[in-house]
């Protein structure tokens, strides 16, 4: 009887574990969002927006500071620096 009553708990225990693992996944709210597949579309597309406007944004930041560096560096006149921006001006000027 004792074996039976521990074996019991020990079931009750995984169980539980069992529980609270679920609850952490959240996956209520996932077979919600798979029942509802409109909702599902609609979270993507504004997950997709903001990681577009991120990447639009986080672009335009890094190439600023690109441009502010390569200016810098052509205000010292080093040879190659100087060589490679002349080359890029002539390229922009001929596609122009």
């Amino acid at each position: 009887m004792n074996e039976v009553n521990q074996a019991t708990r020990l079931l009750a225990e995984k169980v539980q574990e069992l529980i609270t693992a679920i609850e952490k996944a959240n996956v209520a709210e996932w077979v919600e969002l798979y029942r509802r597949p409109g909702r599902l579309i609609y979270l993507n597309f504004i997950a997709g927006l903001a990681r577009g406007l991120g990447i639009a944004i986080g672009f335009t930041i890094l190439g600023a500071i690109v441009l502010y560096i390569i200016q810098k560096l052509a205000l010292l006149n080093l040879p190659i620096i100087g060589k490679f921006i002349a080359e890029i001006v002539r390229m922009v000027q001929q596609e122009i």
